[in-house]
């Protein structure tokens, strides 16, 4: 296909996807109550005097157009949750036919797992809040008041939300690449201690200045990793990769000895 007919197509796949997540913001306006309530569900269970000392749990807002703006988010949010069946499928629509058969199939796996995996991580996010607003709030000394603003606190959910789902889709990432030939179990095997060490350090920069979120986001994080890094032994044992020779990455395999010791008898 030419590469204005590339573009043409990728310019009606946008608009269609552009068009569901319309349609699923418009169903976020309709169902903003029930969804705020939910995300402001984990700072009111927080203890009265860790949050301001009175018996409601109320956010304020400073500026004008915050109310809209919360509003709008949240809605954006929703809309984006609920069309994501369309807009992945027109993705995945504009990117398939360059997929081998194999390939497809692969996607296809990836996609039925990510969507679990995302949900999980962002549960985790949501049950984790609570206790990290605690631990943060716990600093405070008696003569100081909480009055946490709507934006703040919609922009920290938001966030631990989103960085948590797709966290435990990154691993996933890795199974994909293995089964696609990319990535070996050998090379992970390699930086294993600086995959480790990676992840302690975008955990900790990805997340509030506390241990909680850091360690709740890390330490899963690594397990699924060590499953990701199990798969790929056992897909790679199964194929045969890096069995045949037994040498390793760095060591010369006998035919290649043999071609060598070959070329310096000619030049000889």
């Amino acid at each position: 296909m030419p590469l204005m007919d590339h573009l043409r197509e990728l310019r009606g796949r946008v608009v269609k996807a552009a068009l569901f997540i319309a349609v699923g913001v418009a169903v976020g306006f309709t169902v903003f109550d029930p969804v705020w309530q939910a995300l402001q569900a984990p700072y009111c269970r927080l203890p009265a005097e860790v949050r301001d000392g009175g018996d409601g749990c109320e956010l304020i807002f400073t500026g004008i157009f915050d109310p809209f703006f919360l509003r709008f988010k949240v809605a954006i949010v929703i809309g984006l949750l609920i069309a994501s069946p369309f807009w992945l499928y027109q993705l995945w629509a504009f990117v398939a036919p360059a997929l081998r058969g194999k390939e497809k199939r692969y996607t296809y796996y990836f996609v039925a797992a990510a969507v679990p995996l995302f949900l999980a991580g962002s549960g985790l996010a949501y049950y984790i809040t609570g206790l990290a607003l605690q631990v943060l709030f716990g600093f405070a000394t008696e003569d100081m008041v909480a009055m946490i603003t709507i934006t703040n606190y919609l922009n920290y959910m938001i966030l631990m939300i989103l960085v948590f789902g797709f966290a435990f889709v990154t691993p996933l990432l890795v199974i994909l690449l293995n089964l696609l030939g990319v990535v070996t179990h050998a090379g992970l095997a390699k930086w294993r201690r600086l995959i480790i060490f990676g992840v302690f350090v975008l955990s900790a920069m990805v997340t509030p200045a506390e241990p909680i979120s850091m360690l709740a986001l890390a330490v899963p994080l690594i397990v699924l990793f060590e499953i990701a890094e199990l798969f790929c032994f056992l897909h790679d044992r199964r194929r045969g990769v890096g069995e045949a020779d037994g040498l390793a990455d760095d060591e010369l395999s006998p035919l290649d000895d043999a071609e060598d010791a070959a070329g310096d008898d000619a030049r000889r």
